[in-house]
């Protein structure tokens, strides 16, 4: 009785997603890896949020410099090791480092669980390493797909993301009291190793679609990447694009960043109960990650495909001015809930598949080392910036309206970097498409896509 409804709405998601015959099992693998991993990780999620009760808010700015500080020696020892592992043994690794912290982690909360210096530990790891392995799932993802694949598949396979945000707290909600904080680490190890293997199935699938020549990027994971561990950080400072592509990070981390501080004061005020309080956040996110399915799943991959990566990258800064012009003339806690549910779904089911469409026509080791700089540390500097800008504002006791206003200055311009993007990607993609169509003939250097990537003279 439940084959069929469930046949018909994967086939229901294919002419959707219009994917392929020989697209479904890379298309269905990265789906269920996406899903798997962000249940696990919102599983881990709330166990930092509750340790870091063990500082209080007032201590929170000192591990946002911890972990701007984590992030920056992260960053260079991740490119290192690229550039002495094969990829193929990089990709599913940094996912093994993950387990075998989280397993590290669940036996001290065991040993020493009111420890401050673990809790802190715990808190600044979390905030580092999740980045990165977002960031490599991703990576792996634009290694995978062509940009015409990604413009049709990259809001689906979001789409299982958003479904795993939803499962894991579900799971969280269901088995804390019985299994405790160091139980809910043991279930979320299991899910990093089911995630592992999915790696490996995803590096395979991709081994099986170049031998048989079907549509494919043209890289392997059978390689190390030439070059030094800062090489992220010159072609960053060197190339237009990559400039482009972490500056849109930076005032998209600085706009969110704006928009929690909105939140935490206007529900601090509307409810005196920190239970209320709780319930109030944990609504908002809830609503959020079962929107954002809806959208990926059912509209994201169509708006991308008829209205362009552009119009996908400018529309999260348009719905932010629109957003705060609202906060400023009715800044109640149902106003920021609408905001916050609006802003995160335009984020996460719009604004974040077209981001990673745009890396899709760099090349290879672009994809590794710059792009991983600006996932990473580039979000962690927005997060650091604007969180002590912010704590500054209160000090002087200006807190709604300058954030607000604060927030759609930011959002002016994020627009106008956004539109610069979506343009540039376009250019690259068209570039791209004719050397595939013309040869070698057409990648010489004045027009190639590696020239369009070069640093500017």
């Amino acid at each position: 009785m439940t084959i069929a409804p469930v046949s018909r709405l994967g086939e229901r998601l294919q002419r959707i997603a219009q994917i392929g015959p020989h697209e479904r099992r890379a298309v269905a693998l990265a789906f269920l890896c996406h899903f798997t991993m962000f249940s696990s990780y919102y599983i881990l999620r709330p166990v930092r949020d509750t340790v870091a009760t063990v500082f209080g808010t007032a201590e929170l700015p000192w591990l946002y410099i911890g972990t701007f500080a984590g992030t920056l020696i992260a960053s260079p020892i991740y490119a290192a090791l690229a550039t002495r592992l094969r990829l193929s043994s990089l990709l599913p690794g940094v996912f093994w480092f993950w387990l075998g912290n989280v397993a590290l982690f669940e036996v001290l909360f065991r040993l020493v669980p009111q420890s401050a210096w673990v809790s802190g530990a715990y808190y600044i790891w979390f905030s580092v390493v999740n980045l990165y392995m977002i960031s490599v799932f991703w990576t792996l993802m634009v290694d995978l797909f062509t940009p015409r694949q990604a413009t049709r598949l990259f809001a689906l396979i979001a789409a299982g993301g958003s479904l795993g945000a939803v499962a894991g707290p579900l799971i969280t909600r269901s088995t804390v009291r019985l299994i405790g904080l160091d139980g809910l680490l043991v279930i979320a190890a299991g899910g990093f190793a089911l995630v592992i293997v999915q790696v490996h199935l995803l590096m395979r699938e991709k081994e099986r679609l170049r031998a048989s020549g079907d549509e494919v990027q043209d890289s392997t994971f059978t390689h190390e990447l030439t070059g030094n561990p800062f090489e992220g950080f010159r072609r960053l400072f060197s190339s237009a694009y990559a400039r482009n592509q972490a500056l849109y990070m930076l005032l998209m981390t600085w706009i969110n960043t704006v928009a929690y501080f909105l939140q935490v004061d206007v529900i601090a005020k509307s409810f005196s109960v920190l239970t209320d309080r709780t319930l109030a956040i944990a609504d908002i996110d809830l609503l959020v990650n079962i929107f954002t399915a809806i959208v990926l799943i059912f509209g994201a991959g169509r708006f991308v495909q008829r209205f362009g990566v552009t119009a996908g990258l400018v529309l999260n800064p348009l719905i932010l001015l629109v957003a705060f012009c609202g906060i400023a003339l009715s800044p109640t806690y149902f106003m920021i809930r609408a905001v916050q549910v609006v802003r995160s779904v335009a984020q996460y089911a719009i604004a974040r598949p077209s981001r990673e469409i745009c890396f899709t026509v760099v090349e290879q080791a672009e994809r590794y080392r710059t792009k991983n700089v600006i996932d990473t540390v580039f979000y962690r500097l927005g997060d650091l910036t604007a969180a002590w800008l912010q704590v500054g504002l209160r000090e002087l006791g200006l807190r709604v309206y300058s954030s607000v206003t604060l927030g759609f200055g930011a959002s002016v311009l994020w627009g106008f970097v956004a539109l610069r993007l979506g343009r540039r990607y376009e250019g690259l993609r068209r570039q791209r498409d004719l050397a595939i169509v013309t040869g070698p003939a057409a990648s010489a250097p004045a027009g190639s896509v590696k020239a369009l990537y070069e640093p500017e003279q």
